[in-house]
């Protein structure tokens, strides 16, 4: 899964498979040849040093999986195909840290001259941080809902989960006390799927927007995405004003304390330090 070491590589080259992928019925129907291209990235340090099988992945095997895959699924398009067998490569193999795949369709119906046309992704597993707060009825129930909501998701896997504290409401609405926690998660999503996630899991709780900073049954926050700096106009990356929320600082702190921002440089302990020593 995730690491942040470079990683060895295993290449497949040409994987030659016919399968039923394609825009027009008579592709669907008839079928033709594909071939995939693939590198998939894990430490092979252990199986090198040990000669050891167990301790690297069987490419014979993984081409035997993207045959099956291949053949038993159909697709409109070469985009789709990719990025569907990428997550399922990923899933099914979780010594992978991530994968580049190539899809390669030599008889595309294009009606001009060429050699071929592919479709080539990376996909990868990635670290995130998470905030979960409630102040709402249950608030406890609520989180741990949260939490087992995130576990139950295929790409999703949570590494580790915070002590729940007890902290005052921020932002100035009057309102009952918060239950708060950090979360150390890996994900096969990118950063805008993930908030969808989140957002559906803070619904399932019944979390409404109502007024901003206001009471709620749950709140999922994205804090940090690996080293990523990120901004859209829903989603800004690492979440903005972390360094002045203790709430949400002290539980990250717990399980990241030496996680550095992106931005500054600066320890997930740094920045707990110094909101002490300037309340």
């Amino acid at each position: 899964m995730y690491s942040e070491w470079a990683q060895d590589e295993i290449h497949i080259d040409q994987l030659e498979i016919f399968a039923h992928h394609g825009v027009y019925p008579e592709e669907t129907r008839d079928g033709q040849t594909f071939y995939v291209n693939g590198i998939l990235y894990l430490d092979i340090h252990g199986a090198g040093d040990a000669d050891a099988l167990d301790k690297t992945v069987n490419y014979g095997e993984v081409c035997h999986f993207i045959d099956g895959w291949m053949r038993e699924n159909t697709c409109l398009l070469l985009e789709a195909v990719a990025e569907r067998l990428s997550a399922a490569l990923l899933l099914r193999y979780g010594i992978l840290s991530g994968v580049d795949l190539e899809i390669v369709k030599p008889s595309a119906p294009i009606g001009l001259p060429f050699g071929a046309v592919s479709v080539k992704i990376c996909r990868r597993w990635h670290k995130a941080y998470l905030a979960i707060g409630s102040n709402l009825g249950d608030r406890r129930e609520y989180m741990t809902y949260g939490v087992e909501a995130l576990a139950d998701r295929r790409e999703i896997v949570v590494k580790q989960v915070s002590e729940f504290i007890v902290t005052k409401p921020y932002g100035g609405v009057e309102q009952e006390d918060f239950l708060n926690g950090a979360l150390e998660i890996e994900t096969i999503l990118g950063p805008e799927e993930l908030l969808q996630v989140l957002h559906e899991i803070e619904q399932g709780a019944g979390r409404e927007r109502l007024v901003h900073w206001g009471p709620r049954t749950l709140d999922l926050d994205l804090l940090f995405y690996d080293r990523l700096c990120y901004q859209s106009h829903d989603l800004v990356i690492p979440h903005p004003d972390l360094e002045n929320r203790e709430f949400v600082l002290r539980p990250l702190s717990a399980i990241a304390p030496y996680w550095r921002h992106p931005a500054t440089g600066k320890t997930v302990k740094n920045l707990l330090d110094e909101l002490g020593q300037n309340p």
